[in-house]
């Protein structure tokens, strides 16, 4: 399995971004795809994620502080998820990584990195 994602660039706030995850090799019928972001000194944290089955899209999860200006998505036949990002603000400066659980995650909160198993290497986003 392999994430790779693009799109990361340099915008001013207000500004809006669109991120890609290409997912290849992918075996999984059940699955959570997610977005992640780390700032430098802070702990990685979840900022979306989308329940997929058999490839259709059940259900959403948006960290708080993006409710309202991100939304995810994907597209089965590019096998890619996207992150659209909207009304960007200084603090939503980070590394950006598409994670996969390689499964279903239990409870409500599907935005733990601790339950996705494989991850991509990350894009820069940097709001000035």
């Amino acid at each position: 399995v392999q994430l790779v994602e693009s799109g990361g660039d340099s915008v001013q706030a207000g500004g809006s971004l669109k991120l890609s995850c290409v997912i290849s090799g992918w075996r999984y019928p059940s699955t959570v795809l997610g977005w992640f972001r780390q700032a430098p000194g802070k702990e990685r944290e979840g900022v979306a994620a989308i329940y997929t089955y058999g490839g259709v899209a059940l259900d959403t999860y948006y960290a708080d502080s993006v409710k309202g200006r991100f939304d995810i998505s994907r597209d089965n036949a590019k096998s890619t998820v996207y992150l659209q990002m909207n009304s960007l603000k200084p603090e939503d400066a980070a590394i950006y990584y598409c994670a996969a659980s390689g499964g279903p995650i239990r409870g409500p909160n599907k935005l733990s990195p601790r339950d996705y198993n494989y991850w991509g290497q990350g894009t820069q986003v940097t709001v000035s």
